[in-house]
Parts: structure tokens; sequence; C-alpha cells
């Protein structure tokens, strides 16, 4: 799938993405809650795919060994300039599935991290195939990424994204790559609407400060616990956990 072309804006530069990266930083509700999800099904030797700026980076620091890669050169500056004193992590310039990245199976991690990044690869099946195979048998593929075309907007072609996935796309792609599907579902219904609207009606090209500081002060304690109780039939993202076969 070729990203879309809207008129009169640029695709993804890195100071767009630095600045989106900074402005998401603030929103600490919503990253521990990605965390929270997610911390179930991590082992204790991580790698996360996609680090950024490090954001997710610092809540993964309570495992024995973090491996954080990026495709961005200044992206991997930052987070091993932020987290330099932590003995645990390293960080490394590369991604699935490049063949630096296949090197890190040395490592012998147990979990693979990727929130919000398999939509920035083009050929995400081949990505993931190679997260998988980077693991331990046993060992577990975590993705978030965002979900339902219907959203796709200006942000999302300004920051790269390829696609935006449903439950069915995930299973395609796991299957694909012979991995099994222990958890799959929606999250985040309000942020569904709101970026309905910031899409669609306002036609955005930017995140708004305000609006994310809104949404992560008020919105996001109330959803967390709601959805904790009743998986929402939709959302803004969808969440698998994806699972390596001990036979393999």
């Amino acid at each position: 799938m070729a990203v879309r072309r809207f008129t009169g804006e640029e695709p993804l530069s890195i100071p767009y993405l630095l600045n989106d990266l900074a402005q998401m930083s603030l929103a600490r509700n919503y990253l521990e809650w990605q965390y929270r999800l997610i911390e179930p099904y991590l082992g204790n030797r991580v790698l996360e795919v996609g680090c950024g700026t490090g954001n997710l980076t610092g809540l993964l620091l309570q495992r024995r060994a973090v491996i954080a890669v990026d495709r961005q050169a200044e992206c991997v500056r930052r987070t091993r300039e932020r987290y330099c004193h932590e003995t645990q992590l390293r960080v490394e310039h590369c991604g699935p599935p490049d063949a630096n990245f296949a090197e890190l199976r040395h490592a012998t991690p147990d979990s693979c991290v990727c929130l919000n990044v398999i939509e920035h690869i083009e050929r995400d099946g081949e990505a993931l195939a190679a997260m998988a195979a980077v693991l331990r048998p046993g060992g577990r593929v975590i993705l978030l990424a965002p979900a339902f075309e219907a959203l796709y907007g200006k942000i999302d072609y300004r920051l790269g994204h390829y696609r935006r996935y449903t439950k069915r796309d995930m299973e395609r792609i796991a299957c694909a790559a012979s991995l099994e599907v222990a958890q799959l579902h929606y999250m985040n219904l309000p942020g569904f609407f709101g970026w309905w609207i910031n899409a669609r009606l306002f036609g955005r090209a930017t995140q708004s400060p305000f609006q994310i500081r809104f949404f992560d002060r008020f919105i996001v304690p109330f959803a967390a616990r709601i959805e904790a109780l009743v998986p929402p039939l939709f959302g803004q993202s969808v969440l698998a956990v994806l699972r390596r076969p001990s036979s393999r």
C-alpha cells in the first residue's frame, strides 16, 4: 500500500517526527496505560522496536535487559543520551527486516515490543517475521497500531503511516509470520472519535498540544478503568499479543 497524498502537505520529516514525540512524552497517563496493557506479556529480556526518543523505554527499564532500536539516527542519539546511566539498556541503529536487526537474535530476547511503529513500515509482514525470528521459541511480539482506515488523515500521512489496522489485518500478518494470536483487542474508544474529528472534520496536519493535555488528564484515567472491565468493540488503536510457537 502506498502512502496517501494530501495536497499541500509534506510527507514525514525528522523535525515533524521529533516534535510529535516531544508532545506525546507529556502524555504520561496515556504512556502508562499502554505499559499496563503490555506489562503482563513482557519477559526479562525485552527488545523495543522503534524506540523513538525513549518515551516508553523508561518504563521498560524495570526489566533485566532492554535493547531499544530505531531506524532514525537522531532518535537513537537522543535515547542514548536520555538514558546514558542505565546499564541494562542497549540502543542500536537498525530495524526490521534489516540484516543488522537479525543479529539481535544473539541477545536472546524473550519479548518484542513494537508500539505505534509497524504502520511506518511498508513491508509490515516481513518486519513482523523478522521480529519473530530474533525471539526465543515461546517468545511474544506485542504490537500496538492505529486502527481503522476511516481514521487515516493528514497527521497519519505526515508521520509516514502506510496504513491503519483492523483485528483481521493483525490476524492476517500474524498467520503469515507463523505466529499464534494470544490476545487481540481494540483500545481507546474515546480516541477513536477524537481522531476522526481531527482527520475528517478539521483536517488537522499536526496534533494539538491542548487536546493531548486534556485527553491525558481527563479522559485517559476514566477510559483506562472502563476498558479494563469491558474491552471496546472498536477504538483508536488495536493491540495484538502474538506468540512464537515453542516448536520453531
